[in-house]
């Protein structure tokens, strides 16, 4: 039997990059993923006959602005990138058109200025000093978060850059990054428009507008202004497609319908068995699973710490996070008082997403059902058509509208997680009123759809609970603390045995800094 160099535990984005490092590096890396597709929650299906479907993330914000795209030459794999410009849009509920927000800030300052000429400044400003601080933070996210490393950033934007150390060295700075969001949009805009908007986004990430120490989730967003919003033309699939085609290209080689089910160790081996393609043998394992998976589920008990499963447990998964019903439709949702292309119905409203979120006391409401285990009575929805970008993803003429909405939890009140079977159609046509309440002429406009409950997301995408981020992304669980302090470095307390994936640093998202930062910390050890 051969013995890999080194032995990756699933074929989402963050498994691949790292494999891809590891394979440019010369080690021999095979991958091994339960499904019979690579990518995880990165991945593109024609689930209805002519519509491409992402079946998890779709957006890709980050990842196009790291290094990891021109290190591993991937667009020499036939990954193309098309920018959603506006990367996001406000209906106003009146139906006097909307909020567009570019990447050009003027223009989104004049956007805004239509609705509140004192917020058109201050959205200004905000954009200054958040872009500033969250630099800093972008610096840390590429790198293992090591209290040196974290330290060491700030003290050298601080002693390089005077906006910098005049930021960091305000209080008042320290007193927002503590802050609920919500709070924190409050105080800074006026508009209920804006701070619906921008509470909508700083949503994204998870925890609700009322969360402690949550005011970056608000502050981030002022970084899209920069590296922009993303589509991988073909849908988030080509992403990961073309990541394996690079690995293979290594000589890297990737398994798939290869459930892993059991991860042990025989004389300083790793011998890590699989339902279908029986045992595997690698010196170094990558675990780019769950962190409740590789540990509580995979792991033999004798290479454990004392401790450690107990420790891995209590990391909060949460009740779920959202749910997301992608629609195949005969056309683009028409806002009124927002200006289209008559002959094909597309505007720059389509390029992003699509805030439907009319106040922030319907999404704190949203998300107090949530709390309660029941799903939300009015639920909040992002819209995503990007078939009005990208054509490949729907036959001519139709197009594909993704609706994802917060918050939903995994297990209900009344019935538990299973309950979801019962009530998934019903809710999805909710999910599709609030659509069609914003976009009129959408009704009768369905041709097909995919629900995914947060039950289905975790059965298809493997996520526990439905959480799309692996585990909740609080402060309590974030860069130093994440998923454990112990195991936050990539590295575990089992010789030859790491992590990488969302549930790591710096968290969930179409980044790959996890899986990057995991091939750096693995090669120095080798």
């Amino acid at each position: 039997m051969p013995v890999h160099d080194v032995l990756i535990v699933g074929a989402g984005h963050n498994g691949l990059v790292c494999a891809c490092y590891l394979a440019q590096a010369g080690k021999r890396v095979l991958v091994l993923e339960r499904r019979d597709v690579v990518g995880g929650a990165v991945c593109t299906e024609e689930i209805i006959p002519g519509f491409r479907f992402d079946v998890g993330s779709s957006a890709h914000i980050m990842i196009k602005s790291t290094p990891i795209i021109g290190e591993l030459g991937l667009e020499e794999q036939g990954l193309d990138y098309i920018e959603m410009d506006p990367w996001a849009f406000y209906p106003l509920p009146d139906g006097g058109g909307g909020i567009c927000f570019y990447r050009d800030v003027e223009k989104t300052v004049e956007s805004i200025r239509k609705v509140s000429p004192r917020d058109a400044e201050a959205y200004r400003r905000y954009v200054e000093h958040w872009t500033e601080i969250n630099e800093g933070v972008w610096e840390v996210f590429l790198k293992p978060p090591t209290p040196g490393k974290l330290i060491g950033t700030i003290f050298k934007r601080n002693l390089l850059r005077p906006k910098s150390r005049k930021i960091w060295s305000s209080m008042d700075t320290v007193r927002q990054l503590m802050m609920p969001y919500g709070r924190l949009i409050d105080e800074t805009f006026e508009s209920a428009e804006l701070r619906s908007a921008m509470a909508w986004l700083a949503a994204q990430s998870g925890p609700p507008p009322s969360e402690l120490a949550s005011g970056d989730l608000f502050g981030w967003n002022a970084m899209i202004h920069k590296i922009g919003a993303w589509r991988a033309r073909g849908g988030s699939g080509s992403l990961t497609v073309a990541l394996k085609k690079k690995l293979e290209a290594l000589g890297g080689e990737v398994l798939t319908g290869a459930k892993v089910t059991r991860i042990g160790k025989q004389g300083g081996i790793f011998e890590v068995e699989t339902e279908s393609s029986g045992t595997q043998q690698a010196k170094t394992v990558v675990a780019a699973c769950h962190v409740h998976e590789t540990f509580l589920d995979l792991l033999d008990d004798d290479l454990c710490p004392e401790g450690l499963k107990k420790r891995v447990s209590n990391v909060n998964v949460g009740n779920g996070f959202g749910m997301v019903v992608r629609h195949a439709v005969e056309e683009l949702p028409q806002y009124p008082g927002v200006p289209v292309d008559p002959a094909t119905g597309a505007g720059d409203c389509h390029h992003g997403l699509q805030l439907l979120c009319p106040s922030t006391g319907y999404l704190e409401k949203a998300y107090l059902d949530f709390a309660a285990g029941k799903p939300s009575e009015n639920p909040v929805v992002l819209a995503m058509t990007f078939s009005s970008i990208d054509p490949s993803l729907a036959p001519a003429g139709k197009h594909t509208l993704f609706s994802w909405t917060q918050y939903q939890p995994y297990e209900l009140a009344d019935g538990g997680a299973a309950r979801w079977d019962e009530i998934a159609e019903e809710y999805a046509d909710r999910i599709y009123d609030v659509v069609c309440r914003y976009a009129p002429n959408m009704r009768g406009k369905e041709i097909g759809r995919y629900i995914q409950t947060p039950l289905e997301i975790e059965r298809k995408l493997a996520l526990r609970r439905g959480n799309v981020m692996h585990v909740d992304m609080s402060i309590d669980q974030m860069f130093a603390f994440r998923p454990l302090p112990e195991l936050s470095t990539y590295r575990t307390p089992i010789d030859g045995l790491y992590l990488t994936g969302a549930s790591t640093h710096p968290g969930g998202g179409v980044f790959g800094a996890s899986g990057r930062n995991t091939a750096m910390v693995v090669k120095k050890d080798l």
